[in-house]
């Protein structure tokens, strides 16, 4: 399968499935073609994707190596049925860790958390998820990421709602941050286009380096100082009055509400805009 400035080898399952071949290669496409739309290209030139079938309904066991240039083994129920395809994260979240280089054990967080913010952004942003879900999703899960009695910071509390959600949580500071001091201009999207053009998957890098490069790209020191509030120590949010200001509110009933007078309401709308969108507001601000 051809993707933007790369290809994807497939591999597809021999055991019979409820959904068909085609079904499988379109998802496959959408989600190349989000991750693909938040990046500027696809992360790597070469990616092989081995599609296994299980038993059962959905998709599961999605694990990314660096090895051959890039590899995902993605496992796909043989109950799954199309709207499980249509509304699956997994593949997306497993294809954008190889825009990120490999980093050490202690900073798996940042490696999960890019992967757990991007995937529905990125998704929202192609048109393939719902933007209220998005907020949704942020509002009801992100507290999950707060840290907790005995804490030592991102790089020292290796726990699941510190690895996924207290990573994404730092993703969400560094987008609105960026964007908060660049007028909109430029988000999170920026540094880690910068990032992907220097190295992905299959290098190893040192966290610092990463984040300087996604700085100077910015023109800022976000990523730089959040790591230096976040890293080392516990450092809870204030998410309650982050949603007020970006003006977004999860009602009683599961609903989502917006407040465009909000003060931040246009970088909440950049966050999840697709690109002609993005640029419209930015060219207002200018």
């Amino acid at each position: 399968m051809a993707v933007p400035d790369g290809k994807i080898d497939i591999t597809l399952p021999d055991d019979p499935l409820n959904v068909s071949r085609q079904d499988l290669l379109n998802w496959v496409q959408t989600a190349a073609n989000a991750v693909s739309r938040y990046y500027g290209r696809f992360p790597v030139p070469h990616l092989t994707l081995q599609i296994h079938a299980g038993h059962g309904s959905g998709i599961r066991h999605g694990v990314t190596f660096p090895r051959g240039g890039g590899l995902i083994m993605i496992t796909v129920g043989d109950q799954t049925d199309l709207p499980d395809l249509e509304d699956d994260w997994t593949l997306t979240h497993e294809m954008i860790h190889l825009a990120f280089p490999s980093m050490a054990e202690n900073h798996h967080w940042i490696e999960e958390g890019i992967s757990t913010y991007v995937e529905p952004v990125a998704r929202a942003q192609a048109g393939s998820f719902p933007v209220a879900e998005v907020w949704k999703q942020f509002i009801r899960d992100m507290p999950k990421g707060q840290p907790e009695a005995g804490d030592e910071g991102l790089d020292n509390t290796p726990t699941w709602g510190r690895t996924y959600w207290g990573g994404a949580m730092f993703c969400l500071l560094a987008d609105v941050q960026i964007r908060e001091r660049t007028n909109n201009r430029k988000g999170l999207p920026d540094a880690l286009r910068a990032i992907l053009a220097r190295g992905n998957i299959t290098q190893d890098w040192e966290i610092e380096k990463a984040l300087a490069i996604g700085d100077a790209a910015t023109g800022t020191d976000v990523l730089q100082k959040l790591y230096q509030q976040m890293g080392a120590k516990p450092d809870p949010v204030d998410l309650k009055q982050l949603w007020q200001k970006l003006g977004v509110e999860l009602t009683a009933d599961g609903e989502v509400h917006y407040d465009d007078k909000a003060p931040e309401a246009a970088i909440r709308q950049a966050i999840t805009a697709q690109e002609k969108q993005q640029s419209t507001q930015n060219k207002a601000k200018s």
